[in-house]
């Protein structure tokens, strides 16, 4: 590490805006830059409308473009493209989490001709009409591309796009520091709001928004005995939710806890009894929520997605996988780990396992550099 590495994190958005990409853009950014003779800057843009913002956190030195507003869930800023140009001839490495049509645009009209690793998240699946405009720019980013990260093997094996630049594919897994998680103050925040002490506690985190299967979550509630669920995150779907929850006679079944600090989530996954991430589209396409609760030694129910959320949590090992979209599959898993206390300390004991072995950020922090330089 004798030359400076100057590297350029590209993402739509940035701590404390909610997010499994977002989460893990705040790592990679802070914890390179603890790395000595590297550099780290972070180019998003700016939740809402509003001016640039530019700011030092952790270390890590941050613009946040201005915008006009978010159109297809994707951030509308002309000012990102001026950054972008500007921030990009001081980087060895530009790093562009995707799918960010922004982004690819910005690069295509920046002229810059160093290192481009690109973090492929997921296909975009809901904005059809987008892909119509978009789909040049992103085969142009694909073409640009010296190295293709994907999370697992499935994200390449059920892309639309990415069979055709297999050759540039490398698995990266997400990762977490175990210790930053385990090293919590224990505190029992969901056992304080249950109802009834003793129930089997359920819990989900994530933005209401449809792809995350919330709603059928609910669904399946309804049918779900001795468990109380609580939900923490916010979106356009929340009121919908709620309403759902006062229909169906379950405000002491449901909990709504809105957005909760790191420490307070943290606390919420060591508390918890069972996860569940009922995603319904590959729009989730790792769901680094399992990694985070599976570290506390938690049972994960997730679904079968074309997608990398059933590679992280392994149906019979740390948990269930049931058919998306399915109120009764789910509520199924849920009402037989609830009954199956041993079933789901052995689940838990192999997720914790699976987290040190598989998915520590040390150790994927070791090969994410390796990749940049």
């Amino acid at each position: 590490m004798s030359k400076k590495l100057n590297i350029l994190e590209v993402n739509k958005a940035y701590y404390p805006h909610i997010g499994g990409i977002e989460t893990l853009i705040r790592q990679y950014s802070e914890e390179l830059g603890k790395l000595g003779g590297v550099n780290v800057r972070a180019l998003v843009c700016r939740d809402g409308r509003g001016g640039t913002i530019r700011e030092r956190m952790n270390g890590v030195e941050l613009v946040r473009s201005g915008s006009l507003g978010t159109y297809f869930s994707c951030p509308l800023s002309l000012s990102f493209i001026r950054h972008f140009r500007k921030m990009a001839k001081k980087a060895d490495v530009v790093h562009i989490h995707v799918p960010f049509p922004l982004a690819d645009a910005a690069l295509l009209l920046s002229g810059y001709k160093g290192k481009v690793v690109v973090s492929w998240h997921s296909d975009i699946v809901k904005q059809k009409k987008l892909m119509l405009f978009y789909k040049p720019f992103m085969r142009y980013l694909l073409k640009r591309a010296d190295v293709i990260l994907t999370a697992t093997e499935g994200h390449v094996k059920h892309s639309l796009y990415l069979p055709e630049f297999s050759s540039k594919c490398r698995v990266l897994p997400y990762g977490i520091v175990p210790e930053e998680y385990l090293s919590v103050p224990r505190r029992p925040v969901l056992t304080e709001r249950a109802y009834d002490k003793n129930s089997v506690k359920v819990f989900f985190t994530g933005r209401l928004v449809y792809y995350k299967g919330v709603d059928v979550l609910l669904k399946a509630f309804t049918k779900v005995e001795g468990c109380e669920l609580f939900i923490a995150g916010t979106g356009e779907l929340g009121d919908r939710l709620k309403r759902y929850c006062a229909e169906h006679g379950m405000e002491k079944k449901v909990h709504f806890l809105g957005f909760l600090p790191d420490v307070e989530l943290r606390q919420a996954y060591a508390d918890c009894d069972i996860f569940v991430l009922p995603s319904i589209a590959p729009s989730e396409a790792f769901g680094i929520v399992q990694i985070e609760a599976m570290v506390y030694g938690k049972p994960v129910i997730n679904t079968s997605l074309s997608s990398g959320v059933p590679y992280v949590s392994l149906h019979g090992k740390t948990g269930l996988t049931v058919p998306p979209s399915s109120p009764k599959a789910l509520a199924q898993a849920i009402n037989h780990l609830a009954k199956h206390r041993e079933l789901r300390e052995k689940y838990g004991k192999a997720a914790a396992e699976r987290v040190i072995s598989d998915f520590n950020e040390k150790k994927i922090l070791g090969r994410l550099y390796d990749i940049l330089k």
